[in-house]
């Protein structure tokens, strides 16, 4: 096995004992990716949430050497249902076709409080 941590210093760091992403083969598996700035911001905007959770996730992305177009499989948290068109919207902004596989939860609480938590795989070249 040739399990390795993947790190980006333009996303935020782990808030607990978890690496950001885990790049073993071809395969990358991040972690959940929140709308946190480098320095503990939070915007109040679902919007503005849903673009910095992904900015942040593309960041980790990149750290391991893949890209959105990469992505097979997203998994979404969200805080309220009633946000995920919104929700949906930014997320058609980041990927395209053909898109990932998705799944959609929504769930009582996510890390400091966000509206959205944000996972994928992706299949590195």
């Amino acid at each position: 096995m040739s399990k390795q941590s993947v790190h980006s210093d333009k996303a935020p760091a782990a808030i607990g004992p978890y690496s950001q992403a885990i790049k073993e083969g071809r395969l990358l598996f991040t972690s959940g990716a929140i709308p946190l700035t480098t320095d503990g911001a939070i915007p109040e905007d679902i919007g503005e949430q849903a673009h910095l959770a992904l900015s942040n996730l593309g960041a980790v992305l990149a750290a391991g050497g893949a890209s959105f177009a990469d992505v097979v499989k997203v998994t979404v948290f969200i805080r309220d249902m009633a946000d995920f068109a919104v929700i949906n919207g930014v997320y058609g902004e980041y990927f395209q076709q053909p898109y990932p596989a998705r799944s959609c939860v929504q769930v009582a609480r996510l890390p400091k409080d966000v509206g959205l938590e944000i996972e994928a795989v992706a299949v590195v070249e």
